[in-house]
C-alpha cells in the first residue's frame, strides 16, 4: 500500500465560495414509479481483489473511467477508517487533514470527490476534492454537514447537506452554482452519483425505506426494483444511461443493474450476495462481494 501526501489548500474552492448563487428548482413534473418487470440474473465478468494486509474493507464505491476504484478501508489495529484508491493492484490511502474518518466515493481522471469527520467535537461533515496531491474541502453554503459523493467528467459536482438533524437534502454544483435536489415532502434525499449529461442518481426516505430516483432539470423518476421489502438505492449512472444501486433486505444489499425498464441482479457464484457502488462510463461497475462477515472482496465487472 501507498500512503499518499497531500497539500491543504487554505482557500475555497474556485466557484464554489459560501456567497455562490444557490438555486432550489421546484419540481415540476413527477414521472410514475419506473415500470417493475421481473428482474433477471445479468451475466458478468468479474475481477476480484483484496483489500491489503492489515486492512478490512468498509466500502467499495466509484470506479473511474480509467478502472481506479474508490472507497473507503479499516485498519485493523486502529480501527480507523482510511479512504483508498486502488489502480493496476496498488492501494493508496488517503486521509482528510483534521479528520475522524475519510471517505472517497467517486471521481473522474483527474480529480477525486469524497467526505470526511472532523475530529474535535460535534464531528461535522466536510465534501473534499483531491486533484493529485492537493486537497480542496467543499462546504454547502450555511450547512452544518456536507457530504460529496458525485464527479462527473466536466466538474460537475453532486452531494448532500443538512443544516439541522432531520433534514437532509441533495445539492448538485455546477459552475459556481448551487442547486437543491429534495424530493418533494420528504426529509431526507441523497443525490450519488452525476452523468456528463446531468442526470444525478440518488435515493430518499420516506420515513420507513428509501426509494431510488433519477432527477433531471428539475423532474424526478422514481426507480424502485420491485418488491424490496427495506428499499431501492441508486448510486451509480453512466452517459448511456445505464443504472446501478442496490436493494435492501434486513442488513443484506443487493446489487442490481437497470436499463431500458429492466432490473438485472448481479450475482456471484457461491457468495451469499453482491452489492454494487459505482459504473464508470464504459459500463465497468465496482462493488463487493460478501462471502461472509469477515471474508469480503472488492470487485470490478462488466456486466450485460
Amino acid at each position: 500500500m501507498q500512503r499518499a501526501k497531500y497539500t491543504e489548500v487554505l482557500m475555497s474552492l474556485p466557484h464554489c465560495s459560501r456567497s455562490a448563487f444557490i438555486t432550489v428548482i421546484a419540481v415540476t413534473f413527477l414521472f410514475p414509479t419506473a415500470a417493475m418487470h421481473a428482474a433477471k440474473t445479468a451475466s458478468c465478468n468479474f475481477n476480484t481483489f483484496s483489500p491489503p494486509s492489515g486492512y478490512s474493507l468498509s466500502l467499495i464505491n466509484g470506479v473511474t473511467d480509467d478502472g481506479t476504484v474508490v472507497g473507503q478501508l479499516v485498519d485493523n489495529n486502529s480501527q480507523q477508517w482510511v479512504a483508498f484508491t486502488y489502480s493496476n493492484g496498488v492501494f493508496t490511502e488517503y486521509e482528510a487533514p483534521k479528520s475522524l474518518s475519510t471517505w472517497m466515493y467517486g471521481g473522474n481522471a483527474s480529480v477525486n470527490a469524497g467526505s470526511y469527520e472532523d475530529v474535535k467535537y460535534p464531528g461535522n461533515m466536510h465534501g473534499f476534492l483531491l486533484q493529485g496531491t492537493q486537497f480542496t474541502a467543499v462546504d454547502y453554503p450555511k450547512a452544518s454537514n456536507t457530504w460529496l459523493f458525485g464527479l462527473n467528467q466536466v466538474g460537475g459536482m453532486v452531494g448532500s447537506f443538512s443544516s439541522s438533524p432531520s433534514l437532509t437534502r441533495g445539492f448538485m454544483l455546477v459552475n459556481g452554482e448551487y442547486t437543491t435536489i429534495a424530493y418533494p415532502d420528504q426529509q431526507i434525499t441523497f443525490a450519488q452519483a452525476i452523468s456528463d449529461n446531468g442526470v444525478v442518481a440518488g435515493s430518499y426516505f420516506d420515513g420507513f425505506v428509501s426509494h431510488g430516483f433519477i432527477w433531471q432539470n428539475g423532474k424526478f423518476t422514481v426507480i424502485d426494483y420491485p418488491r424490496a421489502k427495506y428499499g431501492t438505492a441508486l448510486v451509480g449512472v453512466n452517459n448511456s444511461g445505464l443504472i446501478v444501486g442496490n436493494h435492501f433486505s434486513g442488513d443484506f444489499s443487493f446489487g442490481f443493474v437497470y436499463e431500458n425498464s429492466t432490473f438485472k441482479n448481479i450475482t456471484y457464484p457461491g457468495a451469499k450476495y453482491a452489492s454494487v457502488g459505482g459504473i464508470n462510463n464504459n459500463g465497468l461497475i465496482s462493488g463487493q462481494i460478501f462471502f461472509s462477515g469477515t471474508h469480503i472482496v472488492g470487485f470490478t465487472a462488466g456486466c450485460k
